[in-house]
């Protein structure tokens, strides 16, 4: 299972080393033990990693300052893009200090302290201390960093005022992987076959982590009522701790035989073309920086569904390119999902313009965009 800020500094590390700089990236091992590896032309360095308890099919690195000392001092980077604040980003951090000539250091934000939050029990009441504790260490953290970057301008201000400086706005798209252009004339009729979809029935798709933030249980749940009257299908792509209560969740509401599992699907796979095969996606997260996924919906050309929270007004416009529905309002998603798949033109229509949100958050744009603010730091440090 890959996150999404994975995919993000995977993109961000192929395109700038496509576009003649040296790349090193520094991250946790898929096999649990150090290595190292070459990678489109990237230097890999795989640390020690133990699983990540809250997360399927993911790993996480304990302590690495002198693993990532001894690689950065071998490799001199002028720039130390960090990705996570804490074991391998503080690490990393602490490194840099020691170094003959230190590199201009910056952070992207992919994470709020209350998505993380989101895991604790319900009934530990502590989030709020929690949450304090977390952007206190954030403020410390800001010590080591010469610029942080976020996805969204809604992230820089709630950003800004908890760590009393502001971010640098740079969107994260692709346009590359992602289309509305068909690979093959047979490609609607093999992926249904493939995934079991009956070719009469419409698609309502999720895509990403099955996890507790994520809240796939209220997107099952607006299926279920939308499914109550127009017959569909529920494509839930991805993998999570939820996984085995999503499915349950599905039996209990009587949905079971109109809905599709089929865990994680690639980039490189399958995914581009379930998202054209499918009429609407469906989100239900609070806790979303940008959210990938809605990107890679818009650039295949879908409307979209999501909950009026975080950073989701920014891009979908409430009418135009989807809708925007109160948190946890399974009814209101219901009737707008309802709506996309009776309505056939105002679905055509808002995928559309989702088009055109897609190509203002285009990879190319990200490239650019970082590419300018690296050689900024660097002139100004």
């Amino acid at each position: 299972m890959i996150s999404g800020a994975s995919i993000v500094v995977q993109r961000l590390a192929e395109g700038i080393c496509k576009r003649g700089h040296e790349v090193l990236v520094i991250s946790a091992s898929d096999r649990g033990s150090h290595y190292m590896s070459r990678h489109v032309g990237i230097c890999v360095i795989r640390l020690r990693s133990f699983p990540n308890p809250i997360r399927v099919n993911q790993r996480f690195v304990l302590w690495s300052r002198r693993e990532v000392s001894n690689g950065l001092n071998d490799f001199l980077p002028d720039i130390l893009h960090l990705h996570e604040p804490f074991s391998l980003g503080l690490g990393a951090a602490l490194a840099s200090r020691s170094m003959n000539k230190r590199p201009a250091v910056v952070l992207t934000i992919h994470q709020l302290p209350w998505f993380i939050t989101s895991y604790l029990p319900p009934l530990l009441n502590s989030h709020r201390l929690v949450e304090s504790l977390i952007w206190a260490y954030s403020r410390w953290f800001c010590q080591f960093l010469d610029a942080t970057i976020t996805s969204s301008d809604t992230i820089a201000d709630i950003t800004c005022e908890h760590l009393r400086q502001r971010s640098v706005v740079i969107t994260n798209g692709d346009l590359t992987t992602f289309s509305n252009k068909l690979q093959s004339l047979d490609e609607a009729q093999a992926l249904r076959a493939k995934y079991s979809l009956d070719p009469g029935l419409p698609i309502i798709l999720y895509v990403g982590r099955i996890d507790a933030d994520k809240r796939v249980d209220l997107v099952v749940r607006a299926a279920a009522k939308a499914i109550s009257s127009v017959k569909a299908h529920l494509l839930v792509v991805g993998n999570g701790r939820q996984l085995p209560e999503v499915i349950r969740l599905s039996e209990a509401l009587g949905i079971r035989q109109f809905c599709r599992f089929p865990g994680y699907v690639t980039a490189t796979g399958d995914l581009p073309g379930l998202y054209r095969l499918s009429r609407v996606f469906v989100t239900a997260s609070e806790v979303e920086i940008q959210s990938s996924v809605v990107l890679e919906a818009a650039a295949t050309g879908l409307p979209i569904v999501v909950v009026d929270s975080s950073s989701m007004p920014e891009f979908i416009a409430n009418g135009v390119n989807g809708f925007l529905v109160r948190p946890r309002d399974t009814d209101a998603m219901a009737e707008c999902i309802t709506l996309l798949l009776k309505n056939g033109d105002l679905s055509r229509r808002m995928g559309k313009a989702n088009l055109e949100l897609a190509r203002r958050h285009s990879s190319d744009h990200s490239l650019k965009m970082h590419e300018q603010f690296y050689r900024s730091l660097i002139r100004n440090s």
